[in-house]
């Protein structure tokens, strides 16, 4: 859940609570979209080394899932991490520096792209192992259930992940410890270039919470708000009885699986069709049904656009990890011999 206050205040236009919120989510949302944009441009001029997932996209399912959560509440996902750490309100700043592999980013510049963790934001990493990280989401919801603490644990993993060991393994134990944990599939409908039609035998994925008697549920992302009301009625569960739940979030990604995948097996027309349905798009459509006038979502992108460049001024001038790093990111000591 981001924290940043959306430049959202009108004077000529009286906006309701409702459109305000859309408002908080838009910004999210686009903050996202430009730091995925700005991360390609620079990728491609090498200032961002190793492998680059973007999220451009999938911005709904990431905003709209996080948002009914508290600050305290646990993340853990994908190496398609940026937009899920932006929405839990990790700064641009520390996101960007990271991802250019400097000293003051989140997880100091050893992590990069893939290895987003921010312990202040229980932000609790991009994983790379496909599905390799749902056990680990189900340890930390163990461990709330254990102290008491009220916490609730996402869990986000993709369409190709949901026939990996690790997947049946952390939902099977969910199940059979009443962990408040939800587990959400981003499915966007390939796993790394390999469609639904021949990676899985059925289509909805959430039909794998009924083996393990849990609650499912399923949404086609095209509104924020709405994937925000249904993430609201597994976040309640989990919170309040304990409980898992399965999601699946039906979305689709505008990019490459990586920044070295041009995305030739799918059609033109395929993803324009899905680009005219830009979920972003739409939250700018309803806040100006809603009354905002087009010059106060202008704000909103501009202080986007400052924020942006910020991050970018800050990574860039950032020092690059040195030495000193290394035994305490490798040991935890002192070791007495």
């Amino acid at each position: 859940m981001n924290t940043a206050e959306p430049t959202t205040q009108t004077h000529a236009t009286a906006i309701d609570p409702a459109a305000l919120h859309l408002a908080k989510l838009y910004r999210e949302m686009q903050q996202i979209r430009r730091i995925e944009e700005e991360c390609a441009r620079f990728y491609a001029q090498g200032k961002i080394g190793g492998f680059l997932h973007l999220y451009i996209g999938q911005e709904a399912a990431g905003v709209g899932a996080l948002a009914p959560l508290e600050s305290d509440d646990y993340v853990v996902t994908t190496y398609r991490d940026h937009g899920i750490a932006l929405a839990k309100g990790v700064s641009a700043r520390s996101v960007m520096a990271e991802l250019f592999g400097k000293a003051t980013g989140c997880s100091r510049g050893l992590g990069g792209s893939m290895h987003l963790f921010d312990k202040d934001h229980r932000m609790m990493g991009g994983y790379g192992i496909v599905g390799g990280h749902i056990p680990l989401a189900a340890g930390i919801a163990f461990a709330s259930k254990y102290r008491g603490d009220g916490r609730v644990t996402l869990c986000f993993f993709g369409d190709g992940a949901a026939s990996i060991g690790g997947f049946h393994e952390g939902v099977s134990l969910a199940a059979l410890w009443q962990l408040p944990i939800v587990f959400i599939c981003e499915n966007n409908e390939y796993a790394m270039g390999t469609p639904l039609s021949r990676s899985l035998s059925v289509e909805d994925i959430s039909q794998k919470a009924i083996s393990y008697g849990i609650a499912r549920d399923r949404v086609v992302v095209s509104d924020v708000l709405e994937v925000e009301r249904h993430m609201a009625e597994a976040v309640q569960r989990a919170r309040e009885q304990s409980l898992p739940t399965l999601v699946e979030l039906r979305t689709y990604r505008f990019r490459g699986h990586s920044m070295s995948d041009p995305g030739k097996y799918r059609t033109q027309e395929e993803l324009d069709d899905h680009k005219k349905r830009d979920p972003l798009f739409r939250a700018r459509a309803d806040l100006i049904q809603a009354g905002m006038a087009e010059s106060d979502i202008a704000n909103i992108d501009a202080s986007v656009e400052s924020e942006v460049a910020d991050a970018v001024e800050f990574a860039l001038s950032s020092p690059e990890p040195d030495a000193s790093l290394l035994e305490s990111t490798t040991y935890c000591g002192p070791f007495a011999y």
